[in-house]
C-alpha cells in the first residue's frame, strides 16, 4: 500500500473517530466498526478490514419493514452476492488458481461478499433523507476497498481504488460530523420518504455482469460450471423476486385500500360531526347566493327562529343584502337587526356575514345568524341590577349621581337627604331581618311620596326635584312616615331627618351633595321628624366643629378639661350621698365649652374613649380626697362598643384606690338595646368588679319590663322630661309613681334628675323617691366648692 493511500486511510479513521463521539446508538456502533476495520487493515491486513466493515454496514439502523420487505432484501442480497461471485469467478479466481496464487479463492470470496453487503447498503439509500449522502459515499468507498483487494489478488496492485475507497470514506465522515442527526430522527425520515434504489439495483448489477460476462466471451474466455449454475441460481432468485414483488404490490394495494376506506369513514364521520354541530349549534347558519338569497339553511333555524328550512331556502335576506354591498372577498361583517320570529314577534339578532364567492368550496356567502334576546334580556337585568338596590328596587347611589349630574347640567334643581330616625335601636333590637322589612315598607311608602326616591345605603334615602316645591315634597315623606310600620306583628315607629340642598348654592353635585348632608344631619341633631334646608352657615357650624374636634385631640395633654360635679341628694335626709362627674372644658380662645358642644364631636371622632378614662380617673381620685363619697360618671356607647370598659374600670379602680361599691357607671337605654346579648355578657363583668350600675335616662328610649329583668342594674334615673311635667296633669304624676314603683319592684334605688323648683322636690318625696339631683339643689361644681356640700344636709321641707 502506498504513503498517500495509508495517509488517506488515517485520515478517515481519524473523521470516523469524530463521528464517533458524536452519535450514538447503533450509528455509533457502526461508525466504531468502520474505524477499527480501517485501522486493522493497516496493521493486520485486508481481512480485518473485509470482516469489520461488512459489520458496520450491517449495523447501520433502518426503519422497520414488512415480513415480504425483509424477505425480498434476502433475495436481493442473494442475487448480488450470486452475480459478483459470478463475476469474480471469471474475472479473478480462475488467473488466481492458474498462477498458483495462495488466495485464488478465500480472499476474492470474502471482497465479492463485502461487495455485496456494500450494494445492498447503497440500496436502502433514500435520496433527500438525513444521513443518506454519508451512507451512499460510504458504501461506494467500502465498494471500492473490496475491488481494491480483488485487483490485488487478480493484478497485485489496486492503490487506485484503495485511495478513491478511503476518500470517499473520508467525505462521508466529514458530511456526517457537521450534521448532528439522532438515529430517531433518521429512521423517521426514511419511513417516510419511498424513493430509493432497492428495486432496481439487483438488476443493474445482474445486467451489469451479463455484460461483463460476454466480454468475457469476447476476449477469448471459455463457459464454466460454476458460471452456469450461477447465472442459473440466479434466474431462480429474478424469478422468486418478481413472486415476492408481486405479493407485496398486492399487499401494499390492500393497505392502500384500508387506509383510503378508512380516510373515507374518517371524513364521512367529520361531516357528520359538522352537520351535528351545525344542525345543533345555538346559531343559524345559511350560505347565500350573491344577491342574498339562501342556497342552504341549516335546520337548527327552526328551533332557534320557528322557520321551517324549506319555508327559507330560495328566499332573499334583506337584511344582508344591505350589507354585503362593497364586501370584499374574505371579509366579515357583523352587525345587529331586529328580526320577526315565526311567532311575530321581533326580537334582536346579530348577525355575521363572510364573503366566501371566490372559495370554490363554499362559492357564497355565509351567514351566520345568533338570537341575542336572551343575552340581551341578561344584559338589562344587569344593567337593572347595577343601578337599583337590591333590598327595596329603588334606585342606588350610581344612578342617582348620574341622573343629578344630568338635573343639574339641564338647570336649576334641589334635593332632599333623609336618614331614619331611631334605625339602629330598631335594627339592633328587633333583628336584622326585621330591619330590612322596615326598609322595604318605607321604600314603598317614599316612592309613594316621590316615585324618583333612590336609597344611598343603609338607612339613608334621597330625592330629586326639578319640578314645583322640595319642602311640599319634605312634607309628603313626613306625612307619610307618620303612620306606625307593622314588623313581625309588632308596631314600631320610624320617622326621619331630612335635609334640603340646592344647586344654587353649590358649585357642584358633590358640594350639592354635602350640604344636604349638613341640613339632613342638623334635623336629625334636632331630634329628625322635621326637615331643615341648607344655609350657608350650616358650613361655617361643620368647619367650627371641625376645628373643635382638632383642638379636642390636644385638650387632654394640655390640661384644658376640668370636672364639676354636681350632687345626689337623699330624699330622707337631705345629706348628700354622692356626686356626679360632668366634664367641662375650658378652651384658651374659646372660653368654657359647654358639653353639648364637645360630647358630640368626641362621641363621632372616637375621642370620647380616652376623655372617658380621663374623667373617671379624676372623678375617682377626687372621690377617693373626699373619702367615703359614691361618685357616678357617665359611660358612653362607644366606650361600650371597645369591649375593654371593665378592664379600663379596674384598671382606674387600682390606680386610684377607689373602692369598686363607690363607683357608679351610668349608662343610657341606647347602650342596653346595642346588641343585647354580648352587651349582657359586658355588663355582668362589670358587675363582677363590685362597681354600682344605673340606667339612665330611663322612659326615653326603647325599655321593657324585660330588660330591667335581665340586666343587673342597680339604679334607675328618672328622665328630667318627666320630672319637668309634674305638677301638671295627673297622667304625668302618674308615670312617675309606677316608675318609682318599678324600681323598687325589682330591687333598685330611684333618682329623679332635672328638680327645678321645690313642687317637684315635694311631689317626688311623696312619692318615696329616693334621690334627688338638679339645679334647685345645686348646679354641678368644682371641686373646692363641692367639697363644702358634704358639711351640712340640704334642708328638705318636711
Amino acid at each position: 500500500m502506498g504513503v498517500v493511500t495509508t495517509i488517506a486511510a488515517l485520515a478517515a479513521a481519524v473523521a470516523g473517530l469524530v463521528v464517533v463521539s458524536r452519535r450514538g446508538g447503533r450509528l455509533r456502533l457502526a461508525w466504531a466498526a468502520l474505524v477499527l476495520g480501517i485501522l486493522g487493515g493497516l496493521v493486520a491486513g485486508p481481512p480485518v478490514l473485509i470482516v469489520l466493515a461488512a459489520l458496520s454496514l450491517i449495523a447501520v439502523p433502518r426503519p422497520p419493514r414488512t415480513g415480504l420487505a425483509r424477505l425480498r432484501g434476502m433475495v436481493d442480497a442473494l442475487l448480488i452476492a450470486t452475480s459478483l461471485l459470478v463475476l469474480g469467478w471469471n474475472l479473478v479466481m480462475q488467473q488466481a488458481l492458474a498462477a498458483g496464487h495462495p488466495y485464488a479463492i478465500g480472499r476474492p470470496v470474502a471482497d465479492m461478499l463485502l461487495g455485496a453487503v456494500a450494494l445492498c447498503a447503497l440500496a436502502r439509500c433514500r435520496p433527500g433523507t438525513p444521513g443518506a449522502t454519508a451512507l451512499a459515499l460510504t458504501s461506494t468507498g467500502v465498494f471500492l476497498l473490496a475491488c481494491a483487494d480483488a485487483m490485488v489478488v487478480r493484478l497485485g496492485n489496486g492503490d487506485v481504488l484503495a485511495l478513491a475507497g478511503y476518500l470517499l470514506v473520508l467525505f462521508a465522515a466529514s458530511i456526517a460530523m457537521r450534521r448532528r442527526l439522532d438515529e430517531a430522527t433518521i429512521l423517521q425520515e426514511q419511513a417516510a420518504h419511498r424513493r430509493n434504489f432497492s428495486l432496481l439495483l439487483p438488476y443493474a448489477v445482474v445486467v451489469l455482469t451479463l455484460f461483463l460476462g460476454l466480454f468475457w466471451f469476447a476476449i477469448g474466455g471459455t463457459p464454466t460450471a460454476f458460471g452456469t449454475w450461477g447465472r442459473f441460481f440466479s434466474i431462480l432468485l429474478i424469478v422468486a423476486r418478481e413472486a415476492i414483488l408481486r405479493a407485496d404490490n398486492r399487499q401494499l394495494a390492500r393497505d392502500l385500500e384500508e387506509r383510503v376506506a378508512d380516510r373515507t369513514a374518517e371524513v364521512r364521520r367529520r361531516e357528520e360531526r359538522f352537520r351535528a354541530l351545525v344542525e345543533q349549534s345555538s346559531d343559524s347558519l345559511a350560505i347565500l347566493d350573491a344577491d342574498a338569497t339562501v342556497r342552504y339553511q341549516s335546520s337548527s333555524v327552526e328551533r332557534l327562529f320557528g322557520y321551517r328550512v324549506e319555508d327559507l331556502v330560495g328566499k332573499r335576506v334583506a337584511a344582508a343584502a344591505a350589507r354585503t354591498e362593497g364586501l370584499k372577498p374574505g371579509e366579515t361583517v357583523t352587525f345587529e337587526a331586529l328580526l320577526p320570529h315565526a311567532d311575530g314577534v321581533r326580537r334582536p339578532a346579530e348577525m355575521t356575514i363572510t364573503n366566501l364567492l371566490d372559495d370554490p368550496y363554499v362559492a357564497g356567502l355565509v351567514l351566520n345568524t345568533r338570537d341575542i334576546s336572551e343575552a340581551d334580556d341578561l344584559q338589562q337585568r344587569l344593567r337593572h341590577d347595577a343601578y337599583h338596590d337590591g333590598l327595596t328596587g329603588l334606585v342606588n347611589r350610581t344612578l342617582f349621581r348620574e341622573r343629578l349630574a344630568a338635573a343639574v347640567a339641564e338647570g336649576e334643581a334641589a334635593i332632599l337627604f333623609l336618614d331614619l330616625d331611631g334605625f339602629k335601636e330598631i335594627n339592633d333590637s328587633l333583628g336584622h331581618a326585621a330591619g330590612d322589612q322596615l326598609l322595604v315598607q318605607v321604600a314603598e311608602r317614599l316612592r309613594a311620596a316621590d316615585p324618583g326616591v333612590a336609597r344611598l345605603g343603609g338607612d339613608e334615602f334621597a330625592v330629586i326635584v326639578r319640578d314645583g316645591s322640595p319642602v311640599a315634597v319634605a312634607d309628603r315623606i313626613l306625612q307619610e312616615l307618620e303612620a306606625p310600620f307593622v314588623i313581625d306583628g309588632r308596631e314600631v315607629h320610624a320617622g326621619a331627618g331630612i335635609g334640603i340642598a340646592s344647586s344654587v348654592d353649590a358649585s357642584d353635585i358633590e358640594q350639592l351633595q354635602r350640604n344636604a348632608d349638613l341640613a339632613m344631619y342638623k334635623s336629625k341633631d334636632a331630634g329628625g321628624g322635621r326637615w331643615t334646608a341648607y344655609h350657608p352657615s350650616m358650613h361655617d357650624e361643620l368647619m367650627r366643629r371641625v376645628s373643635l374636634a382638632d383642638d379636642l385631640r390636644y385638650a387632654l395633654d394640655r390640661d384644658e378639661l376640668v370636672l364639676h360635679y354636681q350632687p345626689t341628694v337623699d330624699m330622707r335626709t337631705g345629706r348628700v350621698v354622692g356626686f356626679e362627674a360632668l366634664v367641662r372644658w375650658q378652651h384658651p380662645s374659646r372660653g368654657m365649652v359647654p358639653p353639648l358642644d364637645f360630647i358630640g364631636v368626641a362621641e363621632a371622632t372616637g375621642l370620647i374613649v380616652p376623655l372617658g378614662r380621663w374623667v373617671m380617673a379624676t372623678a375617682c381620685r377626687q372621690a377617693v380626697r373626699w373619702g367615703g363619697v359614691h361618685m357616678a360618671v357617665n359611660v358612653s356607647v362607644r366606650q361600650f362598643e371597645t369591649g375593654t370598659l371593665a378592664e379600663t374600670v379596674a384598671a382606674v379602680l387600682a390606680e386610684t384606690g377607689m373602692p369598686p361599691h363607690l363607683l357608679t357607671l351610668e349608662m343610657t337605654e341606647s347602650v342596653l338595646l346595642t346588641d343585647t346579648d354580648e352587651n349582657l355578657a359586658r355588663i355582668t363583668e362589670l358587675k363582677a368588679l363590685g362597681v354600682v350600675l344605673a340606667m339612665d335616662d330611663f322612659g326615653t328610649g326603647y325599655s321593657s319590663l324585660a330588660y330591667l329583668r335581665r340586666f343587673p342594674m342597680d339604679i334607675l334615673k328618672i328622665d328630667r322630661s318627666f320630672v319637668d311635667r309634674l305638677g301638671g296633669d295627673p297622667a304625668d304624676g302618674a308615670l312617675v309613681q309606677t316608675i318609682i314603683r318599678l324600681a323598687h319592684r325589682f330591687g333598685m334605688h330611684a333618682v329623679a334628675e332635672g328638680i327645678e323648683n321645690a313642687a317637684q322636690l315635694t311631689i317626688l318625696r311623696a312619692m318615696d323617691c329616693d334621690y334627688a339631683q338638679g339645679f334647685f339643689l345645686s348646679r354641678p361644681l368644682p371641686a373646692s366648692e363641692a367639697t363644702r356640700l358634704l358639711v351640712a344636709p340640704f334642708e328638705l321641707a318636711s
